[in-house]
């Protein structure tokens, strides 16, 4: 739909969805970073602390520290969670690097925890005296330490991952919900008729687009008070032209009656012609200008049976002059039908396809108006066996003052213009088509009407 595509680079949707959704990954990427650095820390420092209550555990508990068995029971133990226990110098003996022993460790190590880097890796090591003056050395492989930290970080981090993608769709579908009220009244206001001027409805519109929602109201007003004027002028216009012409005719009635030489009898018919085109002219105008005044009047039930009896009589005398076979063909099992309108108005939908059918069909040649039921809807059609209207001319025809080029019939283009103006105030559809689809000649025009309620007349 033309008339509500959406441009994504100046989407007010599009950019706050985006920065939102950066500002939530950046925040949640600084917090994970954050959450994985102090978790990896506080595992590191944890395990320090085991290093410590180890060493407080042996030296309470005047545990011996076996020097023959120390390297086997090492050997033991799974490598990438062993804790090794040495003992680095004993009172009176020599030094740990004469006892066979896990580590070569430097006799002089200083008190306290520190990170020492031998041959075999990097080891995390506390060393302490004991009050028996043993000094022992209890350690761990930093990379058995930092892969414990690693994962328990991860762990820790591990929501981050998962409420990211869930928190950012749940932000775009309420940022969608929040702007659905804007897209539906754009939808609307796209669908309207161009001759719908009414007020946009903003009950449900967000306070911040209240004023340009205003503003658009504001618009239509000033815009239907225009057209109100122009139609108004339009109207006092014909009235005001009525008049003169009236005059006119009866003038020229009362000069066709003279005696007159045989170019000026050419004449004055001529004149009497051109008369006459212009006072249908102007019933067409105050027609028209009534079918788009929005409908003012009483609306009710109005039969279609009645009024295509009334046109059909009034417009009898133009068929015979013309030797039209002009009837009434109703469907079966329809005796009649009831449509909600204005009488008037029907009156003029159906006048204006008869005249039109009349005054297109050729001498002797036949227009059917027919009235028809199905699936609860009404159609009202107009068939003669005139020349019919190309596929190409069916959608201008309906503009005002537009005539099909090559035909010479006296008109003002405006018939069709008001049918379709009243139908699309009705709701009803109009559609043209062939009277006769292999030959493509003759034209059907049918007016298709709302469902009737069930019991509603």
């Amino acid at each position: 739909m033309d008339g509500v595509q959406v441009i994504h680079g100046r989407s007010l949707q599009a950019r706050l969805s985006g920065w939102i959704t950066a500002v939530i990954v950046g925040i949640a990427l600084a917090a994970g970073v954050f959450s994985f650095a102090t978790a990896f820390q506080e595992v590191n420092e944890m395990q320090d602390d085991q290093l410590r209550q180890m060493a407080i555990l042996i030296n309470s508990r005047h545990l011996q520290v076996s020097m023959a068995t120390e390297a086997a029971m090492v050997s033991e133990v799974d490598p990438e969670a062993r804790v090794i226990l040495q003992v680095l110098q004993s009172p009176g003996s020599l030094p740990a690097k004469s006892y066979p022993a896990s580590l070569a460790l430097p006799v002089d190590m200083p008190n306290g925890l520190q990170t020492v880097s031998l041959k075999d890796g990097t080891w995390r090591l506390l060393v302490r005296q004991l009050d028996s003056g043993v000094r022992i050395a209890i350690g761990q492989q930093t990379s058995v330490r930092n892969e414990i930290a690693r994962n328990s970080a991860l762990r820790t981090v591990l929501p981050f991952f998962v409420l990211i993608p869930v928190l950012l769709l749940l932000v775009n579908v309420l940022i969608g919900r929040m702007f659905k009220p804007m897209t539906q009244l754009a939808h609307d206001l796209d669908r309207r008729d161009e001759q719908d001027l009414q007020a946009l409805n903003f009950d449900h519109v967000p306070s911040e687009v209240h004023p340009f929602v205003v503003a658009i109201n504001r618009l239509l007003s000033r815009v239907a008070q225009s057209m109100a004027l122009q139609r108004r002028f339009l109207a006092d216009a014909a009235h005001e032209l009525r008049s003169p012409l009236t005059a006119l005719s009866l003038q020229s009635e009362r000069l066709a009656a003279t005696e007159l030489p045989e170019e000026a009898r050419h004449r004055v018919d001529a004149l009497q012609s051109g008369l006459q085109r212009s006072r249908q002219l102007l019933d067409q105008l105050l027609a028209l200008a009534r079918a788009q005044d929005a409908g003012k009047g009483s609306v009710g039930w109005v039969s279609l049976r009645q009024v295509c009896h009334r046109v059909l009589e009034d417009l009898m005398p133009l068929a015979q002059a013309k030797e039209i076979d002009l009837g009434m063909v109703l469907g079966e099992m329809v005796s009649d039908a009831m449509v909600l309108a204005q009488d008037l108005d029907m009156y003029i939908v159906i006048k204006n396809l008869v005249d039109n059918a009349i005054r297109y069909t050729p001498a002797g040649g036949q227009v059917d108006v027919s009235i028809s039921q199905r699936d609860g809807k009404t159609a009202l059609q107009v068939a003669d066996s005139g020349p019919g209207i190309s596929e190409e001319d069916r959608q201008r025809v309906f503009d005002p003052f537009y005539r099909v080029i090559g035909n010479d019939e006296i008109g003002s283009g405006l018939g069709l213009s008001i049918v379709k103006t009243i139908a699309d105030r009705l709701g009803a559809n109009v559609s043209l088509a062939y009277t006769n689809v292999p030959e493509s000649s003759g034209l059907s025009v049918t007016v298709e009407f709302p469902p009737t309620p069930a019991g509603a007349h």
